[in-house]
């Protein structure tokens, strides 16, 4: 009998980026609060759980940048057995004190370095072809239709290593899939003191369109960018 096809076995984790400055919005975004009265963190934690339902070793990381900022007690307990955990950022080698953080990359880096170490061990095998699913704190796009649109471009762009969503004018890197392959790619790149994230997905990317319904719904930098996304959040109920 043939085995079901399972997208969700091409995912190796889930890495939420909120440890931004947010200086124009004047709060952390990962501690805004939507009208619902969710905040944004808990708000990307819970639609990765409802990812996690499927794959229940699927790691969820918090990568904030030592803010120390703390998922909802209440949303962790009624998933027990789902790995949601905090992640520090990679740190360069023989770093300056100008350098000792690569931004997003870092993040990203220390993600899949922590992977990588799962893979490691005798319960969970991940394949270097594996994705890390990258979403950051100034967007609403919910991680479950994330990962549904551009989980069909790995099918489709088999050369490609990093997909990510893109409008009519801008790369959205910070909303993406990065294959671990990549990881010592990535590692030599912030090694040489390199942080800027478009040169380095540029010759692997595979940019995948998206409709008008999110435009409003990503890269708000301040609080009327933000009450503008959560209307259009509401509006796509």
């Amino acid at each position: 009998m043939m085995k079901a096809f399972n997208p969700l076995a091409s995912l190796a984790g889930i890495v939420v980026l909120a440890g931004g400055a947010s200086k124009r919005m004047g709060t952390p975004k990962a501690e805004l609060v939507l009208p619902t009265g969710e905040r944004l963190l808990d708000y990307h934690v819970r639609h990765a759980l409802e990812l996690n339902v499927v794959n229940t070793n699927l790691p969820i990381m918090i990568a904030d940048n030592g803010r120390g900022f703390e998922v909802d007690v209440k949303l962790m307990k009624s998933r027990p057995h789902s790995p949601a955990f905090h992640i520090s950022d990679y740190v360069a080698h023989e770093s300056d004190e100008q350098m000792d953080t690569a931004g997003a990359l870092a993040a990203i880096e220390s993600a899949m370095q922590r992977l990588i170490a799962i893979n490691s061990s005798e319960v969970t095998q991940v394949s270097p072809s594996s994705w890390l699913l990258v979403v950051s704190c100034d967007s609403l796009i919910p991680v479950t239709d994330l990962w549904r649109e551009l989980q069909q471009a790995t099918v489709q762009a088999v050369d490609k290593k990093a997909i990510c969503l893109t409008d009519a004018h801008h790369l959205y890197p910070l909303l993406g899939l990065y294959q671990l392959s990549i990881e010592p790619d990535l590692q030599a790149y912030i090694d040489s003191h390199q942080r800027r994230v478009i040169p380095f997905i540029k010759p692997i990317v595979q940019p995948v369109p998206f409709a008008k319904s999110w435009q409003h719904l990503t890269n708000f930098n301040t609080p009327e960018d933000f009450e503008q996304a959560c209307v259009a959040l509401s509006n796509l109920d």
